[in-house]
């Protein structure tokens, strides 16, 4: 079965991430673009994922996950197939942040909101910031909840593996990269070689409601088409 997806597009949640972008929202954009399955991946907070869950029962897959920033200054996307499983990764992740506090009036507002798009709360601490993990703790950490790492937008000239660290180390268990949507493969790997034997998805980053990818990219799951499905076919190399 084809699994239409995007894996990386950010909530209200996210100081950067415009208002606009509520649970259902992103689902019925999600819905209309034609995706099976998507990912909510804010910035170190997983606080508005259950929201979208709700929101999406019946409608489409969702993936509760995080886009990590490590001490590196590189962003890492987690995601998980339960929700229980990706709490328990952000409680590890705050507990490595820096206690900085958000200015909404300069970075933006970190809303939490329920199924039905009310306002619930809000993240008084600033989510756009590294880290005290490595990229490696990042990694190990995740797997051992059961999640997956994906090395995000790899082709950017910051907050990558490739710009930060400028290679894709051998011994970092990472499952997949990411090139933004609009990104050329082809220009990466013909410098970087080791990028052949990783799997490659292409997702929107998505920070606006029509940012979110279109029905372009898929990859096919054995069986019935769930989160379980979806995680074990990032675990085990989709091609």
């Amino acid at each position: 079965m084809r699994c239409y997806y995007d894996f990386h597009i950010h909530s209200c949640l996210s100081p950067c991430g415009d208002m606009d972008m509520t649970p259902n929202n992103i689902v019925n954009m999600s819905q209309l673009k034609g995706l099976d399955a998507i990912a909510i991946t804010d910035h170190n907070c997983a606080a508005n994922a259950e929201a979208v869950l709700r929101a999406a029962e019946g409608k489409l897959i969702v993936l509760p996950g995080m886009e990590v920033e490590s001490c590196e200054e590189v962003h890492v996307v987690c995601l998980f197939a339960k929700l229980d499983a990706c709490l328990k990764m952000e409680q590890k992740v705050h507990a490595q942040m820096i206690d900085i506090k958000n200015k909404a009036e300069i970075y933006g507002e970190q809303v939490i909101l329920d199924e039905n798009d009310e306002q619930v709360g809000q993240v008084d601490t600033l989510l756009v910031t590294a880290t005290k993990l490595s990229v490696y703790d990042i990694v190990e950490l995740t797997h051992s909840f059961g999640g997956v790492c994906i090395a995000a937008h790899i082709d950017r000239s910051s907050y990558s593996l490739l710009s930060n660290l400028g290679l894709m180390p051998d011994d970092l268990p990472i499952d997949a990269v990411e090139i933004s949507k609009n990104g050329k493969l082809e220009k990466l790997a013909a410098i970087h070689r080791s990028l052949s034997n990783y799997c490659v998805l292409y997702s929107s980053d998505a920070h606006y409601l029509p940012d979110i990818s279109e029905r372009s990219h898929f990859f096919e799951v054995a069986g019935e088409l769930d989160a379980n499905a979806v995680i074990n076919a990032l675990r085990t190399g989709i091609k």
